[in-house]
């Protein structure tokens, strides 16, 4: 693994131990090169999925584009990061399981959608926001009245 510091070629693995989850294994590491530390996550990929976007472009699919997005929905929102990582685990594994070599960014935003709305009706809005390109304040309005709380944060 190359170091991200100094990008020598060599590192030694010191710990290893699986995540919360299960779905990934984490590895602390240390540079032989300059001895800093790092850590480094291990995940299954079942096979190259690629994410046909609105315009029909297509890109390799990209577990940290969830991540970032389901964080984001649930900044300060008191949602332990062990709920997130199971939210888009559960989503990765379902894309992978389809059978299907392609899925729609529609899809994966349904996806998330779904997730999000079980989880905390806040992020839930914050998430459509930008999904659904809310572009008034009376979207909000209309969105946030058809949602029932679910006892998030």
């Amino acid at each position: 693994m190359r170091c991200p510091f100094c990008a020598h070629e060599n590192s030694q693995v010191k710990d290893s131990r699986p995540t919360e989850d299960g779905a990934a294994i984490r590895r602390r590491r240390q540079c032989e090169g300059c001895g800093a530390r790092f850590t480094t996550f291990e995940r299954i990929q079942l096979r190259d999925i690629m994410v046909v976007k609105n315009e029909n472009r297509r890109e390799p699919f990209n577990r940290q584009k969830i991540e970032k997005s389901v964080a984001l929905a649930c900044r300060k929102r008191g949602v332990d990061q062990e709920r997130l990582d199971q939210l888009v685990s559960g989503i990765q594994r379902q894309i992978e399981t389809s059978g299907e070599n392609e899925v729609s960014s529609k899809d994966i935003g349904s996806m998330v959608m779904d997730g999000l709305r079980t989880l905390d009706s806040v992020a839930y809005i914050r998430f459509a926001s930008v999904y659904r390109d809310f572009s008034e304040a009376r979207d909000f309005e209309a969105f946030a009245s058809t949602v029932k709380d679910v006892g998030g944060a």
